[in-house]
């Protein structure tokens, strides 16, 4: 494996989703990756970022989010240079926002190296994690190889979709066999005990000519849809051809796009502490807790006989709870949620029942 070079390494982040399994912290104007979901001073969003200097300088690091988002984006990450912050017109999912992303990053370095990564996930192992980032960045920076960081299941856990990768490995990287969807209890347990299955954590790395490439050849359409824009990128007239043809694009994403379809797709297994945070009840499970199995982000607190729950209030308010067991407890300020967390499935569509009724400054 060779160096890598900071110069040469770009670093993609997803910032554009709703988080809408978070209600009622994560609403349409303000979703997850904007909160300070775990209590300590910082969004998932900001220590996304912080995570990524150690690998690039901040003028290669872009934040890809809906154009509503760009303000908060700015307000966020106030060292980040505005034109890295990459506003979609449109929600037409992931692959269109990267393939916009490379073709602007060629324009800038024809020999980059991106490494694309959601922006509200929790990474509690960044050594770990950070190796790996680097790892792979060296791979794909010599051979024309789409790789993902794959993580070694710790649960048949049926909300994650999975790797099939070869046992068969060269410097720690492996051949994807296939990507598989979200698997019923019984497959999740058939993948875990094979051992030869990984959770996608939708962590990419390549290089720019190596995802180009892909584009070219399995998703033609919005490939061809960019590359009209290659003399607009990084001049100012990239967001009026943005604006205009944006919407044009397939909408679809860069799993289904590329990732299921190539053959030059490589795993590096990982365990560095990884949750996507995709509910209350994971973010429960992976951070700490009290003497009583609570959690707790807020400022003052009076618990009595109230054990296994997830509690989550402003830091101007005190919250005195009594007797509860197993239960999630979120205030944002406007909603009161209080939830069985066996039940914490259906708060989703709890969310929508409430926006019909009450209206959209819920949602």
């Amino acid at each position: 494996m060779q160096d890598i070079s900071a110069k040469d390494t770009y670093v993609l982040i997803m910032a554009g989703g709703v988080g809408s399994r978070f209600w009622p912290k994560s609403r349409n104007s303000f979703p997850k990756q904007f909160i300070d979901i775990l209590g300590i001073g910082k969004s998932l969003l900001q220590l996304t970022y912080d995570r990524f200097l150690n690998v690039c300088p901040k003028e290669n690091i872009f934040v890809l989010s809906n154009e509503q988002y760009a303000a908060l984006v700015a307000k966020q990450l106030d060292q980040l240079p505005l034109e890295n912050i990459i506003s979609e017109p449109s929600r037409n999912n992931t692959a269109p926002c990267i393939a916009y992303a490379s073709f602007k990053i060629k324009g800038l370095n024809p020999h980059a190296n991106i490494i694309v990564a959601p922006s509200d996930h929790l990474i509690l192992d960044e050594k770990v994690f950070l190796e790996k980032v680097v790892h792979a960045v060296s791979f794909a920076s010599t051979e024309n190889a789409l790789v993902t960081l794959g993580i070694t299941p710790t649960r048949p856990d049926t909300g994650y979709g999975y790797i099939n990768y070869s046992e068969y490995e060269k410097d720690g990287v492996h051949q994807v066999l296939k990507f598989l969807e979200k698997p019923d209890l019984e497959r999740a347990k058939g993948f875990v005990a094979s051992g030869d299955y990984l959770w996608n954590a939708g962590i990419f790395i390549w290089n720019v000519e190596s995802i180009l490439d892909a584009l070219a050849n399995y998703s033609p359409q919005i490939f061809s849809l960019f590359e009209k824009g290659t003399s607009f990128y990084n001049t100012i007239d990239e967001r009026s051809f943005i604006v205009e043809n944006y919407p044009l694009s397939d909408n679809i994403s860069i799993d289904y796009a590329i990732m299921e379809k190539a053959k030059n797709v490589f795993t590096i297994p990982g365990d560095f502490g990884w949750s996507d945070l995709g509910t209350w009840a994971s973010l429960y499970e992976v951070v700490e807790k009290d003497e009583y199995n609570n959690v707790f982000a807020g400022q003052a607190i009076d618990l009595s006989e109230t054990t296994n729950c997830m509690i989550h209030i402003p830091n101007n308010k005190v919250a005195v709870i009594k007797g509860l067991d197993n239960f999630i407890v979120v205030d944002d300020g406007k909603v009161l949620l209080i939830y069985p967390k066996a039940n914490e499935q259906e708060i989703k569509e709890v969310s929508k029942s409430i926006v019909a009724k009450c209206g959209d400054e819920f949602a």
